[in-house]
Order: structure tokens, then sequence, then C-alpha cells
């Protein structure tokens, strides 16, 4: 197991650009099964996450070329048969969050998928029902499979699926974006109302799109999809992180320090800027750059009767449950209090306990809600030893290693990894001082 030794107490200061955005990454990627002619994407981030997704995709027998760093050319022309029926393709898809999104393309194109219980972060239960529901009302068949541990999508050979109504049960990312890609090759016109909107969905629409589907209410959480018979190559540039950018905002308030990150697609942010400024960080826009002071303190915001702040998590256009984490740390410096509200993973806010051991005021009310009483920067954090639980917990904890008193030691980074490039690598060329051991 890697682990990141982190000097803290160190000030930043320059520029940083965010990576592709990881989640619109894993989507356009499980695109590429739609059709046998090339794929180019662009700006790919190149973290561990998308990484066994491409492995994966070559073990299918899609042909992946490297271009230059971050740019792949895909081609599945020869996807083979056998191997997305063997149970070592079903029990890597397993190991990945992101190959959930492989099932819609997959049924609609080759008509099976084995959908695995998906893996990745350990926050909570984390239902495919809205998966599963999309598929069998576009007309597929399923039932588990005990031996393989997945359950098995399919329709009568020679056939397509055939475009539905369906109103979502949840506003899923992935579950939208599954439902998408394969109504984009039903027979008929799919409408799929509650639809996710985030703007990783909203491109996956436009690839779509330059493929030759039929979609229409792009933006909205009303989709409808005309179904084509075959769909085209296409080129795709993947957006900037959002989250990525979020987590920056938050490092540079923690660490009193000054930073620029560039080229953040602004208009694509939507709640995020004004949600730190909640906070009291000062986050200004510079075209399309934003641009971060030093402030000795950030004082949290209170609603308008003078009660407590409460941040929450939301569908789009609400705030990313993504950056919970982060804004809690990033609330222990503050100057106020603010309950944070993470509504959708019982499992999420656990990391706390290691805030707490590092002398953050911060009392977890439930699974899903914690208060914070910041330290107003009067009191720094403690170096400590930790582990990190998933993706986002893993940073909020490095930003909160940055900023404290000693040396930190983090284990587990392979779930930093999976989400953050190279981060140890960019934050030093900033100034923090994190060696990978």
């Amino acid at each position: 197991m890697s682990a990141f030794v982190i000097e803290g107490g160190h000030s930043l200061s320059g520029t940083i650009r965010p990576q592709g955005a990881k989640n619109e990454a894993l989507e356009v990627i499980c695109a590429v099964l739609l059709t046998s002619e090339e794929v180019t994407i662009h700006n790919v981030p190149e973290i561990l996450d998308v990484r066994n997704l491409i492995l994966l995709m070559e073990g299918m027998g899609v042909q992946v070329t490297r271009r230059e760093k971050g740019c792949y050319t895909f081609k599945a022309d020869n996807v083979d048969p056998s191997y997305i029926e063997s149970a070592d393709f079903v029990r890597k898809c397993a190991s990945l969050r992101g190959s959930v999104m492989i099932a819609g393309p997959l049924l609609a194109r080759f008509g099976h998928a084995y959908f695995p219980k998906p893996g990745g972060d350990k926050i909570g239960r984390r239902r495919v029902d809205t998966h599963i529901a999309g598929m069998l009302n576009l007309g597929a068949s399923v039932h588990y499979d005990n031996d393989k541990k997945a359950y098995y999508l399919h329709i009568p050979a020679g056939t397509r699926l055939k475009g539905s109504y369906m109103l979502l049960d949840e506003a899923s990312v992935t579950g939208t974006a599954n439902i998408l890609m394969a109504a984009a090759l039903a027979e008929g016109e799919t409408t799929i109302y509650n639809a996710a909107c985030e703007p990783y969905v909203q491109q996956l629409c436009r690839m779509l799109v330059r493929m030759g589907a039929k979609i229409e209410g792009i933006g909205s959480n009303l989709l409808k999809i005309k179904g084509v018979e075959a769909l085209s190559g296409t080129e795709h540039t993947i957006l900037p992180d959002m989250i990525e950018v979020g987590s920056f905002i938050g490092m540079a308030a923690m660490n009193s320090s000054t930073i620029t990150i560039k080229d953040v697609s602004y208009d694509n942010l939507g709640i995020i800027p004004e949600s730190f400024r909640r906070l009291g960080i000062d986050v200004r826009q510079k075209g399309d750059d934003i641009f971060v002071p030093a402030q000795e303190s950030y004082e949290i915001e209170s609603f308008l009767d003078g009660s407590i702040m409460s941040i929450s998590d939301a569908p789009w256009p609400g705030l990313t449950p993504d950056l919970l984490s982060v804004m809690l740390v990033v609330a222990t410096q503050c100057k106020g209090s603010v309950l944070i509200h993470q509504k959708m993973y019982e499992s999420r806010l656990f990391f706390v306990d290691h805030l707490i051991d590092m002398g953050a005021q911060v009392l977890l009310c439930d699974p899903h809600r914690a208060i914070v009483i910041g330290h107003d920067h009067k009191f720094r954090l403690k170096a400590n030893n930790m582990l990190s639980p998933d993706i986002r917990a893993g940073i909020a904890l490095l930003i909160a290693a940055m900023s404290a008193k000693g040396t930190s030691v983090i284990g587990n980074i392979e779930q930093i990894d999976r989400g953050y490039e190279d981060i140890d690598l960019r934050l030093n060329a900033l100034g923090a001082h994190i060696t990978r051991q």
C-alpha cells in the first residue's frame, strides 16, 4: 500500500490547471462501444479509474491508441463476444465503478450484457435500480446469475431495444448516461424524465449527437431520444474537472495562499464558486480562470434570519456531493459555524474522525450531517497518520494535512490516484511538500 508523507504548513503560490473530468471520461469512453468507427477523445485524465477502464476495453477487443498524453483513439469494430460473457470480464467490471455504463452500449449494440454490482468507493450503498429499470423499460429481459454474481441483460437475437417513456426514480448521473446510450440505438422514441442534467451528461449528449444520435432537451431533466440504426465515429474533448477546481479553491483557502486556476470552463461550474463564497472565500473570475487571493480569515455567512449556514448536496444545478468532503475540511479553519448535510451517501462523512484527531471541532450528528465550528486560523490542525477511505475524503485529508502543523502520513492513496492525476507532483510545483512512498 502506497502512502503520502506530507510536511504541513507551507504556503502555496502559482498557477495550476485542472485535469479532464473523471466522471465525463468514464461516460464517453463507454460510449465508444456504440460504434464500429474510430472515436478520438481529448483531455482524458490519466488516472487509475480511467486507465483501468481503458484496460477493460482492450480486453474486450477494442483497439486503443494513445496518440499523446491525454489523447486516445478507440475503435470497437472487433469486440470479443465470448469475453464479455466471461467470469473474468464480470469480475473486472465489478471492481470498477465506471464499468456500470458499459451495460447500456453492449446491450444496445450486441443484444446482451452482464451488470455486476459496482465497486469503487466504500461510501455506502450504491443502488443500481435505476439502471436495471431503464433497461427493462427498453424491452430487455433480466435475471440474476448466481455463478457470476451479476445481472444478465438480454434481448432476443435479431431484435432491437424498443423506445419507451420512463420517469426515473432518482436523477442518477450514471443511470441517465447508461439509459441514454442504450436508447440511442433503440427502435422508436425514448423519453427520460427526471434525467440528470450535469454538464458531463450534456457533454455525452453532444458527443452522441455528433455521432448521429437524435436527442432533444439537452441540459434539461427531460430528454427525448429518437433511436437510429447505427452511429458513426467522432472527436470529443472532455471538460475540466469541476471537482479538482473546487479542491484547489479549498486548498488555497486552508493554506492562506494565492493561486490561479487556469482554464476552468467557468460557465460549467454552476453553483460551485458561489458555494465557496458562502464560506467566506474570495473567489474571483478572470476570464476563464479563477483567482483565489491569500486570506488570513474567511467568515461563513449566516442565513438572512441569522440562523446557522447549511451546505448540502443536490442534483444539478445544485451542489455536487463530491465536493462536500472538501468544503467540510475548509470549514474547520473558517470563522463561524456551518452544518454540512451529505444526503446521498451514508458513509461519506465518517472520515471526520481523522479531522477530530487533528484538532478540528466537528460534531458528527448522524451518518449524513456534521456541524463544523471553525478555528479561524487561530489554531492549526495537528499532523496525523490516517488512511484514505475514498477518493473525495482522500483529497480532503490531503488538504488538511497540507495545512497542519508537523508531518502527516496518508495511506491507501490508491483511492486518491483513482481520481487525481499526479496530484503530489502538481501540488509540489505550487510549494507543497508531499512525498510518495
